[in-house]
């Protein structure tokens, strides 16, 4: 018989500070107001890094709190898959392999995985597979940090769909054979054609940052082509979405009718609830992250994390965790909570 890989909980840290809708209004010099910035935007407030808030760091506190909130022993870990962003705190370090050293997880190896805000769906179905196929593996952390909001320019009018960008760190355990809370299909697209259509424009290798570009290096986080990504987001991006899903209740085999809760990313406002009626889905079987913005890959784990606290996720729950990420692409999986 084919293994079974089953989620064993979560793991969230979230800074201390944070901005809120009337500072990031104000960081605009007033072409957004407070007002817009909260219903339109969707942003009551974000957190932002503190002084001993690194990318990595972010990643080992969570998963720490995973740890702690599923019992779980580091040394029963054999692969950490980050899903840490590249900004950290020293580049060419091994984010996975930071954290196993902060945990104690002495028994696993580890790996860096990327796609931007799509990592956690992506390392997810890497962690399955991996499980599925290795009789060594029994026990995978995804964890990791984002606080890609420190290259945001609020001057920047292109750039207001990265107004809710914002810091925290997520983690989960997937086990092999855990009978329950299991990890279904999923599919992921992605289309080439967007690949530097937004990035971090100076610091890399064609750009790098020098005396004269300094200041603007560190804001410089910019939709490359605008109007070309616009059209072409116009275009694909809901179909492939849509795409996502379906394909992803297909490949799990149960009815997309019988969705109950959808983990999603922050959007803008009408975004969501556009996607929550075309799901046929109410209000309450998602959770808006207004009072947390995007904290990139780490949302669908947030959503989680929240949604069992509260209730919404209980034994017999069909999950869908969906994300997009510039580059560009897009994915959906199915969990179902509960027993077999």
């Amino acid at each position: 018989m084919t293994a079974n890989v089953g989620i064993v909980g979560t793991g969230i840290y979230i800074p201390e500070n944070f901005m809120t809708a009337f500072e990031i209004a104000e960081a605009t010099n007033g072409v957004w107001s407070e007002e817009a910035v909260i219903n339109k935007l969707g942003i009551r407030k974000k957190p932002v890094p503190g002084k001993e808030d690194g990318t990595q760091e972010m990643g080992a506190k969570a998963a720490l709190d995973c740890l702690k909130n599923t019992g779980v022993d580091p040394k029963e870990i054999d692969v950490l898959i980050s899903i840490g962003e590249e900004w950290k705190e020293y580049p060419l370090t091994t984010s996975s392999l930071y954290i196993i050293g902060r945990i104690g997880a002495e028994n696993a190896w580890g790996i860096d995985v990327q796609n931007r805000c799509c990592t956690t769906v992506s390392a997810i179905k890497m962690a399955k597979d991996m499980l599925v196929a290795d009789d060594t593996i029994n026990t995978i952390m995804i964890a990791g940090g984002y606080r890609n909001g420190d290259f945001v320019d609020y001057t920047d009018k292109n750039m207001s769909m990265m107004y809710n960008l914002a810091a925290g760190g997520g983690a989960i355990i997937l086990k092999k054979n855990y009978n329950k809370n299991l990890v279904l299909g999923s599919h992921i697209i992605g289309d080439g054609t967007l690949a530097r259509a937004a990035g971090v424009e100076i610091g890399g290798i064609c750009n790098p940052i020098n005396s004269s570009n300094f200041d603007e290096a560190y804001k410089s986080l910019r939709l490359m082509d605008p109007i070309g990504m616009k059209n072409r987001l116009n275009v694909v991006s809901m179909p492939n979405w849509y795409k996502c899903i379906d394909k992803a209740f297909e490949k799990s085999g149960i009815n997309k009718s019988d969705l109950d809760y959808l983990a999603i990313l922050h959007m803008k406002r009408s975004a969501h609830m556009d996607m929550l009626k075309e799901l046929n889905l109410k209000d309450e079987q998602s959770i808006y992250l207004e009072e947390y913005g995007h904290v990139g890959q780490v949302d669908q784990i947030l959503s989680l994390h929240l949604a069992l606290k509260q209730g919404k996720v209980k034994d017999g729950s069909v999950i869908s965790m969906i994300a997009a990420g510039i580059g560009y692409v897009w994915a959906a999986n199915v969990i179902k909570w509960g027993g077999m």
